[in-house]
């Protein structure tokens, strides 16, 4: 009798706003091989799905060989695990509903799973960082966009449909900031990337102080807080309200879901104590009593990209195996 031979490497796909990284994983959680494009500079979906599953299969047949490879993982912004598409994507290049996984198993002819990007980052910090050990938790992604994903008694949380845990597109300020996603006042307007930028434009339209902020074209986070430390009070007060918005987010998110810990990544979550700061006095402000200094707020330690492509990695191993190719 034949036995089937097992396969002991999957590939984990992260699609950002930003570039496109793939990369081979084996059954410990080994990164074999990686590589990656940059996203927009593939606007139409056909060549975008064309290039990915080129660059798979180049990749596989370069380590390996394909025949090892026993599925596919794809991290994605609004994408759900369970209709298997990107649905309305705010800040990718396609819009409306994308079969992302249905394209991509017909073009490579493997298994492909698709889910959420702040669930995959979630099964990443799970699996191999701040929240290994875990069964209750929040992870929140904070750069572009805001996402999030909790996990209960051990499992991650999709809710119907599976979007749930979308805190980014919860309101914060009535009649606020117009959101990517087409509501006003959403907390991601105010605490991801472009929110940040924006609070800058207005606490230096509020004051005639003298700011390193004022005249750079390319302001972004980064900079912002690079600025703080160089005591730079309007770059210090822009933190100081993103902290407090996002605290009062975090806060009505943890009082609904009673997490054990609070796991932050992504660009912004590196703008340190000047972000941190407000942000906790802001959270212990407004968590419900009976939780009020008992929910651990941390900053993820991983590697925000090869966290992500772990994450996709894990969904990986959870498709039932499939190939054109047995």
């Amino acid at each position: 009798m034949q036995t089937k031979e097992l396969k002991s490497r999957v590939i984990g796909v992260d699609i950002s706003n930003e570039r496109t990284t793939y990369a081979i994983v084996d059954i410990r959680g080994n990164i074999i091989a990686s590589d990656h494009f940059p996203t927009w500079d593939f606007t139409d979906l056909n060549r975008f799905a064309s290039k990915l599953a080129d660059a798979i299969v180049t990749l596989a047949e370069s380590n390996g060989g394909y025949e090892t490879i026993r599925s596919i993982g794809v991290s994605c912004p609004s994408a759900s695990s369970t209709s298997g598409c990107i649905e309305n994507a705010a800040n990718l290049p396609w819009k409306g509903v994308v079969p992302l996984a249905a394209i991509l198993r017909d073009r490579i002819g493997q298994a492909v799973i698709l889910g959420n990007d702040a669930h995959n980052t979630a099964l990443g910090e799970r699996m191999y960082g701040s929240a290994h050990g875990m069964k209750d938790f929040i992870v929140i992604n904070l750069g572009v966009g805001l996402g999030s994903c909790f996990f209960s008694n051990g499992a991650d949380h999709k809710g119907f449909g599976g979007y749930a845990g979308e805190i980014g597109h919860t309101c914060i300020v009535d009649h606020g900031r117009h959101c990517a996603c087409g509501l006003d006042g959403c907390l991601e307007a105010y605490t991801a990337a472009a929110g940040i930028v924006q609070t800058a434009k207005e606490v230096m339209a509020e004051s005639n102080q003298p700011s390193l902020m004022r005249g750079q074209e390319d302001l972004n986070p980064k900079m912002i807080a690079e600025m703080c430390d160089k005591g730079d009070e309007l770059a210090i007060e822009v933190y100081r309200r993103t902290g407090y918005w996002l605290g009062a987010g975090l806060a009505t998110y943890a009082s609904i879901v009673s997490p054990e810990a609070i796991i932050l990544t992504g660009g912004v979550s590196h703008a340190d104590h000047w972000l941190l700061d407000p942000m906790e006095e802001s959270f212990e402000m407004h968590v419900f009593g009976n939780l009020r200094g008992r929910v651990k707020l941390l900053v993820s330690r991983l590697d925000d990209r090869e966290r992500d492509v772990l994450g996709a990695a894990a969904l990986a191993w959870e498709v039932p195996e499939y190939s054109l190719f047995l």
